[in-house]
């Protein structure tokens, strides 16, 4: 896609419901998983078909009739394969009788054609209760959701439709007692392996746990005045905790103890924060923060925890922000429905997509292999964007160059040309 230029294309699709946060599923993860129970189910199966053998018809030889499998389950496919891309939303009307369900849908998503499916190949209503805040488990267990008041966890499922395997997601039994009653929580977030999932309420309360025991790492009552977002460093030490104002805080995860503040500037307000491995493996820290001439970008070096520079990326508000994993880019949604992607080593703009959505962009998130970013908005859109590699300036230099070079060799044979006319018509003078 252009920069500049918004798309109606099939990559974008509305689906009833205003969208507050949006993931990737981690379908190659979650397929083993699916396989595996598939697989031990079909093993209880056989054994429990063994054990009424003897029970069986028998033929002329005694022997007992290996009917073999039915019609149904011989055609049935296989799911989904582990290569496909699923997005999983999350949102909806809230408490009042709005008419617009609260609910989790699962799209799928076509590299081939850049298409979001018309419709949710999964959709979980949710009655009067609103997923205002979500967080995907990295190895496909499944995914928990901050309700009003409470958070709960769902799990992914299959289910059979017209003799074929369909990926779903359902209420899961595990019940997160700890998280129960606790007000409404405006951020989630698990560390990479899945070990530990740390939650920040609306109160200020900063709570981390190990998981899936919920064993408490850390419950702080006053970490923020109000925790607006959370994100673990990629090896799981570190833990940064934004609030609605003031300096960011770091957390060592082992000791649950405060190591570093992150001051915010005289007009800064903090919005949401991303760790990244740079090119050179380095740990870098990104923070978007408001100003009052937009939106800027501030990094932190990790080592000393202090900023190293800070950069104005646009006039507009910034409404979401994610980083690639790959940390090679920074995506962020402004108030005005645009979607910029920004290339994290030079702070460039790499690409636009204006007006992607109607209403201000809710939630961000780039696939695994950091291909596509999906946007989300509370218009009740969802929109995957395919990442375009911006052609480097020395690639463009030597393209321009290589431009000016015909340019030069044409012009000399055309002087060639005018001088030997010149001189077989005797114009010019001989220079025997």
């Amino acid at each position: 896609m252009a920069n500049g230029q918004s798309s109606d294309s099939s990559a974008l699709q509305k689906y009833g419901i205003p969208f507050y946060s949006a993931a990737w599923v981690p379908y190659k993860e979650l397929k083993s998983k699916l396989d595996q129970a598939r697989s031990d189910d079909k093993r209880e199966e056989e054994e429990s078909s063994k054990e009424s053998d003897a029970s069986a018809p028998a033929d002329k030889d005694g022997d007992s009739v290996d009917e073999g499998p039915s019609t149904a389950e011989a055609q049935k496919t296989d799911g989904p394969a582990a290569s496909e891309y699923y997005v999983v939303l999350a949102g909806g009307g809230g408490e009042g009788r709005s008419g617009i369900a609260n609910a989790i849908v699962v799209a799928r998503f076509d590299f081939a054609s850049s298409a979001l499916s018309p419709q949710p190949v999964a959709k979980l209503v949710l009655g009067s209760e609103l997923p205002y805040r979500m967080a995907v488990h990295p190895k496909g267990d499944g995914l928990i959701c901050a309700m009003q008041n409470s958070c709960r966890f769902f799990e992914w499922d299959e289910i059979e439709e017209n003799e074929t395997r369909k990926l779903d997601v359902k209420v899961s039994e595990k019940a997160l007692d700890l998280l129960q009653d606790v007000g409404q929580q405006l951020a989630l977030a698990y560390d990479t392996d899945s070990s530990t999932l740390a939650v920040g309420g609306e109160e200020g309360n900063l709570r981390i746990f190990k998981w899936p025991s919920m064993e408490v790492i850390l419950n702080e009552a006053q970490a923020h005045s109000s925790v607006k977002d959370l994100c673990f460093s990629p090896d799981g030490k570190f833990l940064i905790s934004l609030g609605s104002r003031g300096p960011g805080r770091v957390w060592d995860v082992p000791s649950a103890k405060v190591v570093a503040s992150l001051p915010n500037g005289t007009d800064e307000v903090f919005f949401s924060c991303r760790f990244a491995q740079s090119r050179d493996n380095s740990l870098i820290l990104y923070i978007a923060a408001i100003t009052g001439k937009g939106g800027s970008i501030v990094t932190w070096n990790t080592s000393s925890w202090k900023r190293s520079r800070s950069k104005h990326v646009g006039r507009d508000s910034i409404s979401s922000f994610n980083v690639s994993p790959d940390g090679r880019l920074l995506a962020i949604g402004t108030t005005q429905g645009d979607v910029v992607v920004v290339d994290s080593t030079k702070m460039g703009v790499q690409m636009v997509v204006r007006k992607a959505h109607l209403g201000f962009v809710t939630a961000l998130a780039f696939s695994h292999d950091s291909r596509a970013l999906v946007s989300a908005s509370m218009d009740s859109s969802a929109r995957v964007t395919l990442i375009k590699e911006k052609k480097s300036g020395m690639y463009n230099q030597i393209k321009a160059n290589r431009g000016s070079s015909w340019w030069i060799i044409i012009l000399i044979v055309l002087l060639a040309v005018l001088v030997y006319f010149l001189m077989e018509e005797g114009l010019l003078p001989d220079f025997d």
